[in-house]
């Protein structure tokens, strides 16, 4: 299914040095606590009633969200988006050259750098898009009514590259590959900690076929859309609930 869900497999890694644009921030921390809290099935505990302070409510959009006990947000019109934080997982690049013979398939330092800004630039515009769509004026500056918004997108494997390489060479995978989401909001004057959603999806419609790089990025894509729809529904869903307490 595109975009499926993969709850409880989120590997245990920290952000590769690097792969960010941005200085470390409050969102990587959280996601660093977001990977060791979420581990393998197998040794997985529940996760925590409370979290940094919020408590967690059910969700039908993300794997795990969490609130700010007696937070409202029915005076937020406005957004303030923090750039997207994307990375690589740790030990893709790796564990793909690793497996990969031919030297002129394998993929640079150089590679991924240009893969995290184009993608940076792109989820960027992706949620900006969204929230604009969702009835929010997306500001620069803080206010009374704005929201401050921090989203990642990382922990990114793909499953098969497209790389160029010489003669003819075609790539298959199951599914083009899967991603993290972490989104924080916070009050834009205060800086106070609102909520908190964590997810993880599936790229691609988990059938086997012949993966492109045009493919692979409407893939990724696809499922960044989506997660930017959810964090703008989601949010008109926290405007028509009571706060929690």
């Amino acid at each position: 299914m595109h975009g499926g869900r993969l709850v409880g497999e989120i590997p245990q890694t920290n952000l590769e040095p690097g792969l960010s644009p941005m200085k470390s921030t409050d969102l990587i921390a959280a996601l660093t606590a977001t990977l060791v809290l979420l581990a393998p099935a197998a040794e997985a505990k529940a996760p925590p009633a409370e979290w940094d302070g919020l408590s967690r409510v059910p969700s039908k959009r993300f794997y795990l969200a969490y609130i700010q006990p007696g937070a409202t947000f029915a005076g937020y019109t406005k957004v303030m988006l923090d750039p997207t934080e994307v990375a690589f997982h740790k030990n893709w690049r790796r564990d793909y050259n690793s497996s990969t013979r031919d030297l002129s398939g394998r993929v640079s330092d150089s590679e991924i750098q240009e893969a995290v800004k184009q993608a940076v630039a792109e989820a960027n515009d992706i949620f900006a898009k969204a929230w604009q769509k969702g009835g929010y004026a997306v500001v620069n500056a803080p206010g009374p009514d704005v929201l401050r918004v921090s989203a990642g997108v990382v922990n990114i494997n793909v499953s098969a590259p497209d790389r160029q390489r010489a003669g003819r060479s075609y790539s298959f995978s199951d599914t083009a590959g899967n991603a993290t989401l972490v989104v924080e909001v916070r009050d834009s004057i205060t800086n106070s900690l609102l909520g908190r959603a964590v997810d993880q999806k599936v790229a691609g419609d988990n059938t086997r076929g012949w993966r492109t790089s045009v493919s692979n990025r409407d893939d990724f894509r696809q499922i960044v859309e989506d997660w930017a729809r959810d964090c703008v529904a989601g949010m008109a869903e926290l405007k028509r609930i009571a706060p929690t307490s």
